[in-house]
């Protein structure tokens, strides 16, 4: 594995990082796959040992228990030393007043049941999940902040929003002498390029790292369009996502990947993983396969030729995704 810096910080990750929204209690989960937790260490394991020190959850993901389950895997599986864990704050935890959102009560409040979730005393990448237009922006970063200060987080990220208001962020944590937001975890994949208008543009020149979420458009990217799976029946979110008209730009993939004679989902991930603003995509793995196909996109290199073959189907649509 090679490893790669991490934006413009000294930290040093694999150039995937497994995402683990599909590890948790199906009972208390909302998604009908969910792997519980002895379908989900396998997954974990083979990450580690294949060189993936970069692993991605959220306080939200099943309840919490994605990242109860990510923490015990990590504890046997990995030297914590080497493990860069990152998880999320913002969507509501509990009913009532002060259960979501980027107030300093939320914040602070999400670390500490996120640690104790996680069993460990820090994480390297603490991330507002969405942009909360409820809580000052000046909240919120000061807060990140102090998180840091407390050796709580190594470093803090932030996820889909507008540009406008990541630019704002970043002046923020600048003109306060504030911890500065170092990644950007937003959705990015061959169904979905509006990114490259202005967020990907303004990472690229802010130093910050890019980690796409959905690099593969929730499986859609890997199979013959219209194929049915249990993620498909059951993900509202993502059904909002994708449309028919992006028929051509899967097909476009399958030409493609025939071609080279691999796997789908080694073509639409090797294209993420092209854009200079790119650190990491996020992958989810619930089929051994899904790892496997992940991990050798990172030898392949498109053509010219084969990289307009994949975006000349592309129509610019409406922002989606946050």
């Amino acid at each position: 594995m090679d490893y790669v810096r991490l934006g413009r910080t000294g930290l040093e990750v694999s150039p995937l990082a497994l995402g683990c929204m599909s590890y948790g209690d199906p009972a208390r989960g909302s998604h009908d796959w969910t792997l519980d937790e002895e379908a989900s260490r396998p997954f974990i394991r083979r990450a580690v040992e294949a060189g993936v020190n970069f692993f991605d959850t959220a306080n939200t993901y099943s309840d919490g228990t994605s990242e109860e389950i990510l923490g015990r895997a990590l504890a046997e599986y990995a030297d914590r030393d080497e493990i860069v864990l990152a998880t999320k704050v913002f969507a509501r935890m509990r009913p009532g007043p002060n259960g979501g959102g980027l107030s300093r009560k939320a914040v602070m409040t999400g670390i500490d049941h996120s640690l104790r979730r996680l069993g460990t005393d820090y994480v390297d990448l603490y991330q507002i999940h969405r942009w909360d237009p409820a809580t000052p922006i000046e909240e919120t970063v000061e807060a990140l902040h102090d998180v840091v200060e407390a050796g709580k987080a190594r470093y803090v990220g932030a996820s889909s929003m507008h540009a406008w208001q990541f630019a704002k962020a970043l002046r923020v944590a600048d003109v306060n002498g504030w911890t500065r937001f170092a990644t950007m975890q937003n959705h990015y994949n061959l169904l979905y390029r509006e990114e490259e208008r202005e967020m990907l543009p303004l990472c690229l020149d802010e130093g910050i790292g890019v980690l796409p979420w959905s690099p593969l458009a929730r499986g859609r990217l890997t199979r013959e369009w219209g194929t049915e799976t249990a993620r498909t029946r059951g993900d509202a979110f993502g059904s909002r996502l994708y449309h028919e008209a992006d028929r051509s730009i899967a097909e476009a993939v399958g030409r493609v990947a025939d071609e080279r004679g691999v796997p789908r989902a080694q073509v639409a991930l090797a294209w993420v993983s092209r854009h200079p603003a790119v650190t990491s995509p996020v992958i989810g793995a619930t089929k051994p396969h899904h790892l496997d196909d992940a991990l050798a996109s990172l030898s392949p290199e498109l053509t010219d030729d084969e990289v307009e073959e994949l975006e000349r189907p592309y129509a610019p649509r409406p922002v989606a995704g946050f």
